[in-house]
């Protein structure tokens, strides 16, 4: 199967979520290449971008997974590169 690359946008307004992230994301683990998050605490919201090199159809079944989640909304951007 063809892997492809792509970043995940993730803002999460309900802190509650975030441990329902944090599970879907070590459940990933193997596909994701790095992981940057950013709390902004002046708007109370969070803000996380994740790098992946994965089949298509696995990003975007954890981006929708995550985007599922109450007060979350996520993201994807692909790269037009595949192996």
């Amino acid at each position: 199967m063809d892997s492809r690359v792509a970043v995940m946008s993730i803002i999460v307004e309900n802190g509650n979520s975030v441990e329902q992230i944090n599970s879907l994301l070590h459940e990933y683990s193997e596909y994701i290449v790095g992981r940057m998050g950013l709390p902004y605490r002046k708007r109370s919201v969070n803000i996380i971008s994740i790098a992946m090199d994965a089949p298509q159809d696995v990003i975007s079944a954890l981006s929708g997974k995550i985007g599922n989640l109450p007060g979350v909304s996520a993201k994807t951007a692909y790269s037009g590169i595949s192996s």
